[in-house]
């Protein structure tokens, strides 16, 4: 009889926590955001396998096609007789590749930041917040759109402005979590065998923070495509002839009442990126934060 009691009072703890995949996958938005993510990046890496026509051939004769009404331009086309297709899927390519620069720039940028200003303390983590601080009193689009008139608009210098002009949360997030971790005993215990203060940053802080800042990566791609579409629909962006869904805005600004697929489908290309990569983000933070206990 004892025996049977003690089994029930341990098969509690002896239930095996659903693992992070499953985690991940109990979250539906989670999932469908990572499908979406997927197909986004699979259609636009083999854009020129899949795009029926080149983005930049004209053809006059085909001037504001509608959808669904020529087989050979299935999207319809634009006012110069472009495949909508075609220009969508290199314009993809353009604003993804953007959004993943900017990502990396301001992931690492954030990330060293937080991580000095946590570890050493002091004087060095007042000066750097305080820098931070200010950053962050500048509206970001305003800080955007002052680089960029002095600096020519290419495809590297959208993504650094847009990465240096985005780090200051993941410095912050960085920083809390050096705060509660440089206090832990496995840190404490490598200071004690004499492992200097660059080899802990790297081996010991650096991987116990890596799942916050995946969370902010996926969230800072989708704000990135974001931002680069409004610079670009500013005209400060990726310039024509290049496509982009930011630019292919602009073009469609004139045509709302007469052509209104010009600004719908690059529009909802745009909310459908943000909104995958968001999705992500918050299925990833849900799988990979221990402190949840999701039930699957």
């Amino acid at each position: 009889m004892s025996s049977a009691v003690d089994t029930l009072a341990v098969a509690p703890t002896l239930t095996r926590r659903p693992g992070r995949l499953r985690r991940f996958l109990a979250h539906r938005l989670a999932a469908f955001g990572a499908v979406t993510v997927v197909l986004l990046l699979l259609c636009s890496a083999f854009a020129p396998a899949l795009a029926p026509h080149d983005p930049l051939d004209l053809d006059t004769k085909f001037r504001f096609l509608p959808p669904l009404v020529n087989l050979s331009f299935p999207l319809g086309t634009d006012e110069l007789g472009r495949d909508l297709l075609s220009r969508l899927l290199y314009g993809g390519r353009i604003s993804l590749v953007v959004g993943i620069v900017a990502m990396v720039t301001t992931v690492v940028t954030g990330a060293l930041i937080g991580l000095v200003a946590g570890f050493n303390g002091g004087w060095t983590d007042t000066l750097l917040m305080r820098f931070v601080d200010t950053m962050l009193c500048f509206p970001q689009v305003f800080l955007l759109l002052v680089v960029a008139a002095f600096v020519p608009p290419t495809l590297v210098s959208i993504a650094l402005i847009i990465g240096l002009t985005s780090w200051m949360e993941v410095a912050r997030i960085v920083r809390a979590e050096i705060l509660h971790l440089k206090e832990q005993d496995f840190v404490m215990a490598a200071r004690a065998l004499g492992a200097s203060g660059s080899r802990i940053m790297a081996l010991e802080l650096m991987p116990n923070v890596a799942a916050p800042l995946l969370v902010a990566a996926t969230l800072k791609v989708a704000a990135a495509v974001l931002m680069e579409s409004y610079i670009s629909f500013l005209g400060y962006g990726v310039q024509p002839p290049l496509a982009s869904w930011g630019n292919m805005l602009t073009n469609a600004q004139g045509y709302f009442d007469t052509a209104p697929w010009l600004a719908i489908l690059p529009g909802a290309m745009i909310t459908l990126t943000v909104v995958g990569f968001n999705f992500l983000g918050d299925g990833l933070r849900d799988a990979l934060d221990p402190r949840l206990r999701i039930d699957v």
